[in-house]
């Protein structure tokens, strides 16, 4: 084998993993967000779970790519480890069909079996797709055309592979190689390592029945390295887990758990049976057939040997992924949220706003880890604000939910008047996170591109700041203790937050014309001052949620113009206190 069929080969495997990610995707374009919506809502018993998880990597030609949807669902609390693992397990079955498919690059024959060679079917394949790619007006059909053409490039691959290592049939030292792969072990390791380097099972075994055209690789090779194809195949699910919560980077290890069982499970049962029967057909040779015959079966067996253990395997997942304290308390917290209670308001009330008090407390944290980071930034703080705002999220999508079904029911007014409130008020609370997280990845932009405001500029923002802290405290006060008292000092301050923001705005721009400040650094300080005044406007939303909630008035545009015109509530008072207090 000589450096031009060295070339060829590396060659051959670039267009066998572009065209699988090209057909893959334009599998993925066609079906459109249907298939994560398959997976969410019919996986709800093991063998329909296995079902879908086989049918859906079939079609999408990635296991990794299905099971790393399924971390997402767990993850964001959408769907539970009994279903993901059900998933997870159909979606091992369903990689092995890239193989059979695979096996139309061996078809040789004359007349009509000429047809349907490999070299045939991908020229016809290759023109229809282009047509389709070329001259077609309807986007789906572009994308089928796409898929035609990832298949030609697939298959083309495959025989460019196939080609450029025939001369290694007659080769002592790749025969050599080939057989010290029958060992266990290193069968096993090789495998592992070349699909984790390669982030594909598919591709791996697809490469294997490549060499299996030289004649080469025995049952004894390629048993081994079939086994290890598939403890590597879990390298990218795990990848896809990093920075997940507990029970996404357990249903990442599910993968990696089930993989590994059945291939200490049926590597023993193999060896341990050939080393007392001496069943003789480790020497026999193998084709991209039986190869793909193997991998099916393996897989297969595998899952309908493991599938009755699930829940031993979630639970044993449980042992390698113990949720963070904070995590521990978002799930105590959401827990109180028990359907049982809605049958009796006046505790599920209480419930949701005990609920919406700790969610309260998340974003509250949030808010003030994020404008420390401005000051002194950390990856470690960064982080906790990035966990914590996912944390956010899933408060926000649960007391909803839970609220929509206790609405339902027949409330009396001041259950209505709570329920209202909080309902009013959760999309404001998630606003007020997302735009933490706005703040965290600005402070990680001016951290990393070492940005330094002007004296004037960051004096300004100091006292920009100062006002913003003390309308968070205020409104999430008054909506913790639904004190209309504390929730009619916000609209005054939220008012002057606004005047300070033009203000400060005006005054960069005479900087920015002066040179004291770059166009660069403006985007930065522009994206801070944008956030803050958002997050006061969403601070206002609150307090007049908790006014309303007092009035038994629920317009807020009417209530805002009436305070603003008749200055009630001692609005001009509140509002001089603060010019006097904050001022630049």
């Amino acid at each position: 084998m000589n450096i031009k069929d060295i070339i060829t080969l590396l060659g051959g495997v670039a267009l066998f993993l572009f065209g699988m990610s090209l057909m893959g995707d334009g599998l993925k374009k066609v079906a459109g967000n249907r298939m994560e919506l398959v997976l969410y809502r019919l996986s709800s018993t093991p063998v329909r779970g296995v079902l879908l998880g086989t049918g859906v990597t079939a079609i999408i030609q990635s296991s990794s790519a299905t099971s790393a949807m399924v971390v997402g669902f767990v993850n964001s609390g959408m769907m539970k480890l009994p279903q993901a693992i059900s998933v997870i397990e159909g979606a091992l079955i369903g990689t092995s069909v890239t193989g059979w498919i695979l096996c139309l690059s061996s078809l040789q024959g004359a007349g009509w079996v000429e047809m349907l060679s490999a070299s045939t079917l991908s020229a016809l394949v290759a023109v229809a797709g282009v047509l389709l790619r070329m001259f077609s007006k309807k986007q789906t059909r572009r994308h089928v055309g796409d898929i035609m053409l990832g298949f030609a490039v697939l298959m083309f691959g495959m025989q460019t592979m196939s080609g450029s290592v025939e001369p290694l049939k007659e080769s002592p030292a790749f025969i050599e190689l080939m057989t010290s792969f029958s060992h266990p072990l290193i069968g096993i390791l090789v495998g592992a390592v070349f699909t984790a380097i390669l982030q594909s099972a598919s591709a791996a075994v697809g490469i294997l029945q490549a060499l299996s055209m030289t004649g080469a690789i025995s049952f004894a090779v390629a048993w081994p390295m079939i086994l290890g194809i598939g403890i590597g195949s879990a390298a990218p699910v795990l990848l896809s887990a990093i920075g997940a919560k507990s029970d996404g980077r357990r249903a990442a290890l599910l993968y990696l758990i089930i993989e590994t069982i059945a291939v200490i499970v049926f590597g023993a049962l193999y060896y341990g049976a050939d080393a007392i029967f001496h069943f003789g057909f480790g020497s026999l040779t193998m084709n991209t057939v039986t190869i793909a015959a193997v991998n099916t079966g393996f897989r297969a067996l595998s899952i309908a040997m493991l599938l009755p253990f699930n829940k031993a395997m979630i639970d044993l997942s449980g042992r390698f992924s113990q949720p963070s304290e904070a995590e521990k308390q978002a799930n105590a917290s959401l827990d109180r949220l028990d359907e049982r209670f809605l049958a009796h308001p006046p505790l599920a009330v209480e419930q949701s706003r005990l609920t919406t008090n700790d969610m309260l407390e998340a974003v509250r944290q949030n808010m003030m880890e994020a404008l420390a980071l401005l000051g002194d930034y950390s990856e470690e703080s960064f982080s906790e604000v990035e966990a914590r705002e996912d944390r956010i999220d899933h408060y926000e999508d649960k007391i909803g939910s839970y609220l929509v079904k206790l609405n339902a029911n027949e409330l009396n007014r001041q259950q209505n008047a709570e329920s209202s409130k909080i309902l009013h008020t959760l999309s404001d609370f998630e606003r007020i996170g997302d735009h933490a997280m706005n703040l965290a990845e600005t402070a990680r932009e001016i951290f990393e591109k070492k940005i330094r405001f002007s004296d004037d500029g960051q004096r300004e923002l100091n006292v920009l700041l100062q006002a913003v802290y003390e309308i968070l405290r205020l409104s999430f006060n008054a909506f913790s203790a639904n004190d209309p008292g504390l929730a009619y000092h916000v609209e005054p301050l939220e008012e002057h937050i606004d005047e300070l923001c033009d203000e400060v705005k005006l005054h960069h721009v005479e900087r920015l014309q002066t040179g004291e400040c770059s166009i660069s650094l403006g985007f930065v300080y522009n994206d801070l001052l944008t956030n803050l005044e958002r997050v006061a406007d969403h601070c206002s939303n609150v307090a007049i949620a908790v006014i309303e909630m007092e009035e038994n008035a629920y317009d807020a545009h009417d209530y805002v113009i009436r305070l603003r015109e008749q200055r009630a509530h001692h609005f001009d008072a509140y509002y001089e206190e603060y010019c006097k207090k904050y001022q630049i």
